[in-house]
């Protein structure tokens, strides 16, 4: 099964699935786009609210040329777009950009190390009783494993399809359903 990037495994259309496939330059442009940590943290900056250039760097404390290359790398690809001009605190001409959504749709083969690196920076330096993590063995045959899968699946895009709330504060949610290469011993 393919990783869709940032959200969900499990996509219940799949006529509206991007699959990324090697051989296609368009698609290897958005595989390039989307193996970066650094820029799958500028698409969650990017979620609820437009961010310059400048914003994006000083968030993520990196140096701004740097990151317009990754801006400009997801402008172009598609997974961000560049809102209404600006004018920034001292006058200059500023571009805030927003992610547009595409990569819910968007299934990578070999994504997962890189949504895992990218979780790991995520919640680099919290307070740990800031996370809270839970952690399930599950013994499942193949039907009730796609039913597992596809009832997570609908949670999540339920909350994806809502608006945002206005008085409401920011979140992340990372989920990975696995095989268990080491499985407790029978009793």
């Amino acid at each position: 099964m393919c990783q869709s990037v940032l959200y969900a495994d499990v996509v219940a259309d799949q006529e509206e699935r991007i699959e990324l496939r090697e051989g296609d330059p368009e698609a290897e442009a958005r595989m390039r786009a989307l193996s970066s940590p650094l820029r799958l943290r500028v698409l969650r900056l990017c979620a609820f609210e437009s961010r310059t250039n400048k914003e994006l760097a000083g968030l993520l404390g990196v140096n701004p040329g740097t990151m317009l290359h990754h801006v400009r790398t997801l402008v172009q690809t598609g997974y961000l777009a560049a809102q209404a001009e600006r004018t920034g605190a001292q006058g200059a001409r500023e571009v805030p950009y927003k992610a547009t959504g595409l990569s819910w749709r968007t299934s990578m083969p070999g994504g997962s190390p890189i949504l895992v690196e990218t979780f790991l920076q995520q919640i680099e330096g919290l307070d740990p009783d800031d996370l809270d993590v839970t952690w399930l063995g599950l013994k499942l045959n193949d039907e009730h494993k796609e039913e597992f899968q596809r009832r997570l699946y609908e949670l999540v895009n339920e909350f994806k399809e809502r608006d945002p709330d206005a008085d409401g504060d920011t979140y992340s949610f990372f989920s990975t359903l696995h095989p268990d290469d080491n499985p407790p011993s029978p009793a």
